[in-house]
């Protein structure tokens, strides 16, 4: 089943599916399961044993898979570097002036990046 996860689709709050389900119930619930789907997915123990941290390249396949969820709602995400443990990316498209984006950070890109290389220890964003 993890491999027919949807990947693209957005965060939306308990508030969101609420007003959407007014609308199109069927889509509210959908999205719904997508959702928590995903967010178990992001919850999940890391794959990879602790070791040596990864170089940018390891980490592109992981910027690839967020850029597609961030997309979703119109955002983009860059790769500004790699400093010891320490993944430097820049928010971009709508990301850059979205209230939820500190949020998206969090929850999408740093758990991605941390469930498959427990070694990188924080992601920044930068302007």
């Amino acid at each position: 089943m993890a491999g027919s996860l949807k990947t693209d689709a957005p965060f939306y709050t308990e508030e969101e599916l609420d007003l959407l389900e007014a609308v199109d119930p069927v889509a509210a619930l959908r999205i719904a399961r997508e959702q928590a789907q995903l967010k178990k997915r992001l919850a999940a123990p890391p794959s990879a044993a602790a070791g040596p941290a990864p170089g940018a390249d390891e980490l592109q396949s992981v910027i690839a898979e967020a850029r597609q969820i961030l997309g979703r709602d119109g955002g983009d995400l860059e790769f500004v570097a790699l400093e010891g443990q320490v993944l430097t990316v820049r928010l971009k498209g709508s990301c850059s002036t979205c209230p939820r984006a500190p949020l998206d950070l969090k929850q999408v890109v740093e758990a991605l990046v941390r469930r498959r290389y427990p070694q990188i220890a924080e992601v920044r964003n930068i302007s």
